[in-house]
């Protein structure tokens, strides 16, 4: 019969264990923050225009319109659903704005393009909760759909919007422009829904496991639905405030804007499983991203190579987050 180890030889794993609880109760935006204050204190030593508070109303205002998108899609994520087509649907509401503003009223032409933008958001859940299409395949097809839809719209022009610059343009407060506080008001409200409502939490719940939340009675089909719907219509909140910022309609509006949404995502620490995400970690990941690009051109790096960044920030973004789930397991 084996002798019992006795406590005073068992290896002590205190130290192990201590490491490795410290290491789990750092909030996930820890690493984050240390980023982006080491990104800030960088660029501030390469230019001295920086830390002005107009540079920083421009790094707000430039993360503004990806900002408003990546609420929802935090949301989405949580439940371990994709919206790719959010930059075609941005542009699909500014050309149908524009458009229609060259014979009816303002008011009318707004209407008009933000419920046809959320028709393409009932599509898409319509399309992944009715028809069980994996959303990845769905949002794919229409970003390349409505992007072509938007040209065929605008034939390929940018078409002017006169009357319309206030949403986009104007400083009311603190000389701080409107679209920065419609991202602070976007994100506040999804914060909160992610956090105290019942909805909320049945995303968390979807995404760690679909079965299951099922079968507790969440109406998982329904909650997706809606969740593409949010999108569609942050998405039309996006198209407006690019047309009232350039004064135009384009089918160009939003190219490439889901490879940022995403970015910003999955950088503030969500999952791309589901189950885990984030409006907070989803604020740090935009102010990453934006400080990132203000201060390359701030430096005078080719506008190219910010395209660059972002795709390797991505990359090094998932990489962090599997390395921290391992090393958090531990």
């Amino acid at each position: 019969m084996t002798e019992p180890i006795s406590p005073a030889l068992a290896p002590d794993p205190g130290p192990i264990v201590a490491k490795s609880s410290r290491f789990r109760s750092l909030p996930e935006v820890t690493a984050l923050l240390v980023f982006l204050i080491a990104e800030c204190i960088f660029f501030t030593i390469k230019s001295p225009y920086f830390l002005g508070w107009d540079n920083w109303l421009n790094i707000l205002t430039a993360i503004a319109v990806i900002g408003i998108v990546a609420a929802p899609g935090t949301l989405l994520m949580t439940a371990g659903q994709f919206d790719l087509s959010v930059g075609s649907v941005t542009a699909f509401t500014s050309v149908i704005l524009a458009n229609l503003a060259l014979s009816h009223s303002l008011g009318f032409s707004v209407t008009v393009a933000v419920v046809a933008a959320i028709g393409v958001g009932v599509l898409n859940g319509f399309l992944v909760t009715v028809v069980g299409v994996n959303a990845l395949i769905t949002t794919l097809g229409t970003l390349a759909a409505f992007r072509g839809l938007s040209n065929v719209v605008a034939d390929g022009q940018s078409v002017s919007v006169e009357g319309f610059s206030w949403l986009g343009n104007d400083r009311p407060i603190f000389n701080i422009p409107i679209p920065v506080f419609l991202l602070i008001l976007v994100m506040a409200a999804v914060w909160f829904l992610m956090r105290y409502t019942v909805y909320g939490r049945s995303m968390y719940a979807i995404g760690s496991n679909s079965a299951a939340a099922r079968l507790v009675g969440v109406r998982t089909r329904t909650y997706i639905f809606l969740g593409f719907v949010l999108s569609a219509a942050a998405c039309a909140l996006s198209g407006l405030i690019l047309t009232s910022q350039l004064g135009v309609g384009s089918g160009l509006f939003g190219v490439g804007m889901e490879l940022s949404v995403i970015t910003a995502i999955v950088l503030g620490g969500a999952s791309l499983g589901g189950g885990r995400g984030s409006i907070v970690g989803t604020a740090v990941g935009l102010l990453i991203i934006g400080v990132l690009n203000n201060g390359l051109t701030l430096t005078g790096v080719d506008p190219f190579w910010q395209d660059v960044a972002r795709g390797t920030l991505l990359i090094c973004a998932v990489s962090f987050d599997q390395l921290r789930r391992r090393l958090g397991g531990r």
